[in-house]
């Protein structure tokens, strides 16, 4: 039974879908304004387990996760310029260029950590026609209003639900919190639904307001709505997003649609880097580039799966070295075991593989489960093919490890002794000497090394 800890009510319940069979999800994307960091990767293999283990559970799964390209200022607030025009005045290009460049970057290193393509994944500035509807739709609702500089807010003082999401109440909220506050408001609180901007601007369009563009937060209730229904299944983000960008969706949400629209809120947790926040003011920001030259995004993958989705993810080069060494355990474990015929699996690997379903069941425990995998590789290699077919379930189904990207467990070099050792028992295996060549087998085996032997020859391999 899968239970979720779902941010809504604030405790882990069963997951029962609306419709039998199938789930509806939804995941906040990129603002795609620079190169995917450590915290994208962070993000999206969180949910990619979630997706993969869905699937896996025999769900018909419609994945969307939408693309920003317009609409989120500069601090996250109502004020301020654009991030993709920002980008595109540093980088002196258009805005569409640096959005088009950088989500194609965006879903290369997507690709590269083996993280599966969502269903749909729609771009903003190709539904300003409905987030239009929908800011007419909140205006008409009695929560929304123009001021004199075109500008539309949702009034927050009216949805007296707001901070349901995030436990906040109003009186806790500070003018200029974390945001710059535009002076056009009625209150501090209210947030922006539509933005009108000036002549220079290039990304704009034509309203009922005047000219401008969709307030950051509207995109993902209309989004939402348009692929997903007015009531889907899971809505994912990050817990920086929690507030003010998912409370201000479920209030939207709530006044388009009659009711908060997703039954799971999920939130996945941030990354440090050494103990510090992470972030490009911070100049510690990673890039997932570096970061696949350093260590290969296999070892990136395997790295974030170590922790939970709902725990902070320290980044260094200790432990980054450390899921390199065990990743290359790991790759050598499914070589060796091979391409052979899968069985059902009995005794202790039945048992651990029941053991890594149960943490997968429980709010997607990833780290359990890699503790479970560190157990199978060091079983005997027998019953082969009961080890393939946890393999083919748990590692490449369930955690999305890719074992077909060209990717070899690290080759140590041999040292001179061993070799000379495995060439005197190859020698006397070959002239029927067998009680030599067992006994420089243990002698191998006493140094750590095993030897496998095939019609071509021999090979030796490190323990």
């Amino acid at each position: 039974m899968l239970r979720i800890y779902n941010t809504i009510t604030r405790r882990k319940e069963e997951f029962k879908p609306l419709v039998d069979g199938r789930v509806g999800m939804y995941v906040c994307g990129p603002t795609v304004y620079g190169a995917p960091h450590l915290g994208h990767a962070k993000s999206y293999i969180s949910f990619d387990i979630v997706h993969r283990y869905l699937k896996f559970l025999g769900y018909k799964v419609k994945y969307v996760q939408n693309i920003t390209d317009v609409g989120h200022l500069v601090g996250d607030g109502d004020d301020g310029e654009d991030k993709i025009s920002k980008q595109a005045k540093l980088e002196r290009l258009d805005p569409y260029e640096i959005a088009y460049k950088y989500e194609c970057e965006y879903f290369k290193a997507m690709d590269a950590l083996n993280i599966l393509r969502p269903s749909i994944s729609p771009r903003a500035t190709g539904f300003i026609i409905e987030i239009i509807d929908a800011v007419q739709e909140i205006i008409d609702n009695g929560y929304g209003y123009v001021t004199e500089e075109g500008n539309v807010y949702f009034d927050v003082h009216k949805y007296l639900k707001y901070g349901q999401l995030s436990n906040r109440k109003l009186d806790d909220n500070v003018s200029g919190e974390r945001i710059e506050i535009a002076n056009d408001k009625h209150h501090a609180e209210d947030f922006a639904l539509w933005k009108a901007v000036d002549d220079k601007t290039l990304m704009k369009w034509s309203s009922p307001w005047g000219m401008g563009c969709p307030g950051w937060h509207i995109e993902c209730s209309v989004l939402s709505r348009k692929f997903l229904g007015e009531r889907f299944d899971i809505h994912g983000g990050g817990i920086d997003n929690l507030f003010p960008h998912h409370e201000c969706e479920c209030a939207q949400g709530d006044i388009l649609t009659g009711n908060v629209p997703m039954n799971y809120f999920m939130h996945n947790n941030l990354v440090t880097v050494n103990g510090k926040k992470m972030g490009k003011s911070l100049g510690n920001s990673m890039t997932l580039d570096s970061l696949f030259d350093s260590y290969g995004a296999e070892v990136v993958r395997y790295f974030i799966l170590q922790f939970h989705y709902r725990s902070m993810v320290d980044f260094n080069e200790q432990g980054m070295l450390l899921a390199k060494k065990q990743l290359e355990k790991i790759i050598e474990f499914v070589n060796k075991v091979g391409q052979v015929d899968e069985k059902e699996p009995t005794g202790q690997i039945k048992e651990i593989y029941g053991n890594c379903l149960k943490a997968m069941d429980d709010d997607f425990n990833t780290p359990v489960l890699v503790a479970e995998v560190l157990k199978l590789i060091k079983l005997p290699l027998e019953n082969l093919p009961q080890l393939r077919y946890v393999i083919n379930r748990v590692l490449i189904d369930i955690m999305g490890l890719n074992f077909n990207s060209g990717v070899s467990a690290k080759k140590e070099e041999i040292p001179a002794d061993i070799k000379t050792m495995a060439e005197v028992r190859w020698k006397a295996k070959q002239n029927r000497d067998y009680a030599k060549a067992d006994e420089y087998r243990v002698k191998l085996e006493e140094e750590g090394y095993l030897i496998k032997d095939s019609k071509e020859g021999y090979e030796i391999i490190k323990k």
